[in-house]
């Protein structure tokens, strides 16, 4: 066992041949309708989802104030910012086989995408609701279909006032912009089993969160989004999801904002990021950022995948920028058609304000491909229980619009356990080394840590 190690500031020089360049200077913090896949402002609408609004004026075409219990009924609405039913009450509520629909297009802004207005069926007050089968559909934009709202105000980490919605066995289908499955914000919760999810609209994930958080809870179903802008989950909340099949069509599987998390147990995911959305410089399937808007507090962001499979059919796999990432995966099958076979990408990408650090930790696992790490990122590479690194590690990084990001390789740092191997595809430049070097097989290539020559 060896340990080789240099200055966390440590640069590696790239080969003969490699020109070094200059490093794209990261830019300001894009407005609130140029941000990422997933967040409301992406459409870039004036007066649509993501602008701001001062006042919340609630209406609901049906209101329940009290405990009570309904089966069969239905509820609708065709009116700019009401509620086809809303539920405001500390009590219990059972909705059973609803048939609920929403159309009529808002202009409330931030107020749908914070506080429901305009939504299928609003909770808030504190009550725990409680749906049973039926469909849900909305065909208007700012409609989501199914909203939790906790009653915090917007205030990340903030408690919410105990707003749960419990939901089993609907259907929901949106197929406005701005238009999510199930949101929650404001310190809501929401726990959903076996759900049928479609979305069309941009900037409406199936399963979507937004300022203020909250707990979010999933088991089984199958959630699909169709839209530009609309990964699967959006999360500024802690998001966890189990045994579900979960599929983006046009979008990112995953984007993950600040100081939240993801967890995703035994799911089958397959992401065709087809068309970039708004600010973003580069196609993946998982992207972990900070905007920095306020939406989600700064700290670690937690990507967790056990079990399960992810399917990227272009781009990168994860990317990583503007936060400190720390991804888990345990025996995961990961199938990458990109034909660049990026693995995963750190690096800037147009935001400012926090570093580009990433953690990646494998168990059991198979990694295979080509790990990019910008000049100004870092990368932490934890190899465990028997895991292997088919692949190398560079800086040299050009963004989906062809232009250079970075020429050099960043501060990178490599644990590779006592039964875990990896297998270099190219020439690769780290910053230290913690293993045993006998299990890497070099294959030809050089392995370069802090400037000096692995043999």
């Amino acid at each position: 066992m060896v340990m080789l190690s240099g200055s966390l500031m440590a640069q590696v020089e790239m080969p003969q041949g490699k020109n070094e360049g200059k490093e794209r200077p990261q830019g300001m913090r894009p407005p609130r309708g140029q941000r990422p896949p997933g967040r409301p402002g992406g459409m870039g609408m004036p007066g649509g989802p993501g602008s701001r609004s001062r006042d919340i004026k609630y209406a609901g075409a049906t209101e329940l104030s009290t405990q009570t219990t309904e089966n069969g009924k239905t509820y609708q609405s065709n009116k700019t910012d009401e509620n086809a039913l809303m539920i405001s009450t500390k009590d219990a509520v059972t909705i059973v086989l609803p048939t609920i629909s929403k159309t009529g297009n808002s202009d409330g802004g931030d107020n749908c995408s914070f506080y429901g207005v305009n939504a299928a069926l609003l909770v808030k007050g504190g009550s725990t609701t409680t749906i049973k089968g039926g469909t849900i559909n909305t065909g208007a934009t700012g409609a989501n279909g199914v909203f939790s709202y906790g009653g915090n105000g917007g205030h990340n980490g903030g408690d919410g006032d105990g707003t749960t919605i419990i939901i089993e066995d609907t259907k929901i289908i949106t197929t406005g912009d701005g238009s999510g499955g199930i949101m929650t914000t404001g310190g809501g919760i929401t726990k959903a089993k076996n759900l049928t999810i479609n979305t069309s609209g941009r900037s409406s994930a199936p399963i979507r969160t937004d300022r203020g958080g909250g707990v979010v809870t999933v088991e089984g179903g199958s959630y699909t989004s169709n839209g530009l802008g609309s990964p699967v989950i959006y999360s500024t909340a802690d998001v966890t999801v189990s045994d579900a099949t979960l599929t983006s069509n046009m979008s990112e599987g995953v984007c993950i904002e600040g100081k939240n998390s993801i967890t995703l147990n035994n799911c089958q995911m397959t992401v065709s990021n087809t068309q970039r959305n708004g600010h973003a410089q580069f196609l993946d399937a998982i992207m972990i950022y900070q905007s920095f808007s306020g939406d989600a507090d700064s700290g670690n962001s937690h990507f967790t995948m056990n079990g399960g499979s992810l399917t990227n059919r272009q781009g990168h796999l994860f990317h990583v920028t503007n936060t400190n990432a720390i991804i888990s995966l345990n025996d995961v099958k990961l199938v990458n058609d990109d034909p660049a076979k990026v693995l995963l990408s750190v690096c800037a990408d147009g935001w400012q304000g926090a570093s580009n650090k990433a953690t990646l930790n494998a168990s059991h696992q198979q990694l295979e491909g080509i790990m990019l790490v910008g000049s100004d990122s870092e990368l932490t590479l934890n190899l465990a229980d028997g895991s292997t690194f088919n692949g190398s590690i560079s800086g040299n990084i050009t963004n989906a619009a062809g232009n250079t990001v970075s020429t050099k390789t960043g501060t990178v740092n490599v644990t590779l356990g006592d039964d875990c191997t990896w297998s270099l595809t190219d020439d690769t430049y780290i910053t230290s080394l913690k293993g045993d070097i006998s299990r890497i097989k070099t294959n030809g290539h050089r392995l370069f840590v802090n400037g000096k020559e692995i043999k």
